[in-house]
């Protein structure tokens, strides 16, 4: 009878292994997943701030933070489940970073819900652009666009970025209609409001975006969704291409389409061109990144802090 006992014991035993084994091995498996994609977020965000972020930091329990140049702590994670409107309400580093932004032309607009892009991480744009009206104007600097200057943020390469892809965009107009028509006239950069229907300011009030010719069909609450396809389809590549060459973001690849604005925003521009896509290993998490003494730098620091 005890025979029988311990041999039905050691049969549960075993049938719970093999139940349990495979969710662990997937657990373990979801676990370096994360451990992969935070440090290439980390990167992104060192590559894309590197006169702002310092440092990388890693607490007792568990949460990690970037360091900026002031010795303020920005979490990575806050480890909440978010809806759309919890992440535009409350972004944290991870949850910016967390949608692919798609480096190519898209033929038809993103899910409703999909804004890659745009969850603004607003601890981050205190920090690097200006916490208040006055912080942010004593940083804009005029950038030169047809028939006109446009405020624009001097910090962390943003003005500079934007005339250059002004420059190139003059260039490429003197052959191209469609684009010539786009960027004259301007429609608006620098203006310190909220977004409208929400408490959260708009990327225009810390000076690092940029809203071209306008058109009725631009903006999700003024136009069908059908009417707004149909005018992202109408802006042609080289316009957008440049753009992101430099940088910018485009409401034209978001689900809430804002289809005449371009937005800076390094750190996703950054992750789009280096961890969309490839294979990735524990040891070999960066990729095949071009390698420079500030990127071993970072990679080191890295490493140091969240091995």
């Amino acid at each position: 009878m005890k025979r029988l006992v311990r041999g039905i014991i050691l049969f549960i035993y075993m049938v719970g292994l093999f139940l349990i084994c495979p969710v662990m091995a997937e657990e373990a498996k979801d676990e370096e997943a994360y451990s992969i994609t935070r440090k290439q977020d980390v990167l992104t965000m060192m590559m894309a701030y590197p006169e702002y972020i310092t440092d990388v930091e890693k607490g007792s329990d568990g949460k990690v933070f970037i360091i900026t140049k002031s010795g303020k702590k920005i979490l990575y994670d806050d480890e909440k489940k978010k809806n759309f409107h919890g992440k535009m309400n409350n972004s944290d580093i991870q949850d910016i970073l967390e949608d692919p932004y798609p480096l190519h032309m898209i033929d038809s607009l993103m899910e409703v819900d999909r804004d890659p892009g745009r969850f603004r991480c607003y601890a981050l744009l205190n920090e690097v652009y200006g916490s208040s009206q006055s912080q942010v104007s004593k940083n804009l600097v005029g950038v030169s666009a047809p028939y006109n200057k446009y405020l624009f943020n001097k910090n962390n390469g943003a003005a500079e970025a934007l005339g250059k892809a002004m420059e190139e965009l003059r260039e490429i107009a003197k052959g191209n209609g469609k684009v010539a028509g786009l960027i004259n006239p301007i429609n608006g950069s620098f203006n310190y409001r909220v977004i409208s229907g929400t408490g959260q300011l708009s990327p225009h009030a810390y000076g690092i975006a940029l809203d071209i010719n306008s058109n009725p069909s631009d903006y999700w609450k003024w136009s069908s969704r059908e009417a707004g396809e149909k005018r992202m389809k109408y802006y042609p590549k080289e316009l957008v291409e440049t753009f992101e060459k430099h940088n910018f973001v485009w409401g034209g690849k978001w689900g809430h389409f804002d289809i005449l604005h371009f937005e800076y925003r390094p750190e996703i521009i950054i992750k789009a061109q280096y961890f969309q896509n490839g294979s990735f290993t524990k040891d070999k998490w960066f990729g095949d990144i071009t390698m420079n003494e500030d990127i071993k730098s970072y990679i080191k620091k890295i490493n140091a802090a969240l091995d």
